[in-house]
């Protein structure tokens, strides 16, 4: 427990200047605090928005102790974060998230591994450190089953589905980027997500729980309330509950799950920060994932994560950002983010919209009506 307040007018440093950072800056200026960013891009967009921006890489040492010169309070907006930079950090500077969370989460090993010990589930799954290792474990595991990279990775890179086993060979060069887990392949009714806070103080508090549809491995929409039994809300509360405790959380964790259709959980990706599929909570929420997180770090009182009004987000990817432009004047209670990246790439995020409406299922069908997500042509602005 922590006594230690971080009052508005001080200085938070937030390595990272992406959409992240940026939504985070975004709620700190709001309630009076001032923002540095370290970020090794010159027009970040986390640096549009800050009071104070170091452009270097996020591992440099310069870079880092510039950013603790000017910072009260320092937290991040992403895992990878390197163990020397953060060591220096949490030795020299007031980062109240700490290390050893992070550093779990940075290695999917180390994590699998760190739920499990907490008593919560996960898919079963084997390390993998060489070719033969996974047809010594694909009988085990079954078919289909996923390989994932131990490190990095995100948004379906770093992944490949196996479906049978003359699919292993090519699957295999991911450990060209080092140990891999391969997990069986779970089942599931739905995919959910439970964001969860705590402030150093010991106080905690939960948003909503989040159905989550994805496209290609990558986040396309999130629906709240989620459509599941409250049975199967109450357990994924709990499970985040359990895990923020076992785990010592300060700050943010979004917990990523599968529901079965008999509305058991496992846990699938743990993230110690703001996450894709709270985003919703900026409009229909009484605080934001991205206020709660500040109020976190800076041990002040949480806020009410209570949801106003049923909602529905949606990613804007690249292939999407000029239909969405383009249909922008005819669009009516759309809440548009556009995070300001320079270039418009194919599958890359470049915002997201909320549509708050009385059922979801009206926020749905206006979201497919507009043919926004209907364009998924690589070429951009074709």
């Amino acid at each position: 427990m922590s006594n230690k307040v971080i009052l508005p007018g001080q200085t938070i440093g937030i390595i990272g200047g992406g959409q992240l950072g940026k939504m985070m800056a975004l709620s700190a200026k709001a309630m009076g605090y001032r923002v540095a960013v370290l970020d090794p891009a010159e027009d970040s967009p986390c640096g549009q928005v800050a009071d104070i921006t170091i452009i270097d890489a996020y591992d440099s040492f310069e870079g880092i102790k510039e950013l603790e010169a000017v910072s009260d309070v320092i937290t991040y907006e992403f895992e990878n974060i390197s163990a020397e930079a953060l060591d220096w950090l949490c030795s020299h500077a007031y980062v109240p998230q700490g290390k050893e969370l992070l550093e779990i989460t940075q290695n999917r090993i180390t994590e699998k591994a760190a739920i499990s010990a907490s008593g919560s589930a996960v898919a079963p799954y084997a390390v993998i450190q060489t070719e033969n290792d996974i047809y010594d474990n694909i009988e085990k595991l079954g078919l289909p089953a996923v390989l994932k990279t131990a490190r990095g990775g995100y948004d379906g890179k770093g992944q490949y589905v196996l479906k049978d086993e003359s699919d292993i060979a090519e699957a295999a060069k991911l450990l060209q980027n080092g140990p891999c887990v391969l997990e069986q392949f779970i089942s599931f009714h739905k995919e959910i997500s439970v964001i969860i806070f705590r402030s150093p103080s010991g106080e905690k508090a939960v948003l909503p729980v989040a159905e989550n549809v994805h496209k290609d491995n990558i986040l396309h929409q999130t629906i709240v309330p989620a459509r599941i039994s409250g049975k199967a809300a109450e357990k994924a509360i709990m499970a985040a509950e359990h895990l923020a405790e076992k785990l010592n959380l300060t700050g943010t964790l979004a917990v990523e799950m599968f529901l079965t259709d008999e509305d058991e959980i496992f846990i699938n990706e743990l993230a110690p920060r703001p996450h894709n599929s709270g985003h919703y909570s900026i409009e229909a929420c009484e605080t934001s994932q991205f206020e709660q997180h500040i109020r976190a770090v800076c041990n002040l009182p949480l806020g009410s994560m209570s949801l106003l009004k049923p909602a529905v987000m949606v990613n804007i990817l690249g292939e999407h950002q000029e239909p969405l432009l383009a249909r922008i004047p005819a669009l009516y209670n759309w809440k548009v983010h556009l995070y300001g990246k320079k270039e418009a790439k194919f599958k890359r995020k470049m915002g997201h919209i909320t549509l708050l409406r009385d059922h979801v299922e009206e926020a749905l069908a206006e979201a497919e009506h507009t043919g926004i997500w209907s364009c998924s042509k690589e070429r951009i602005g074709g």
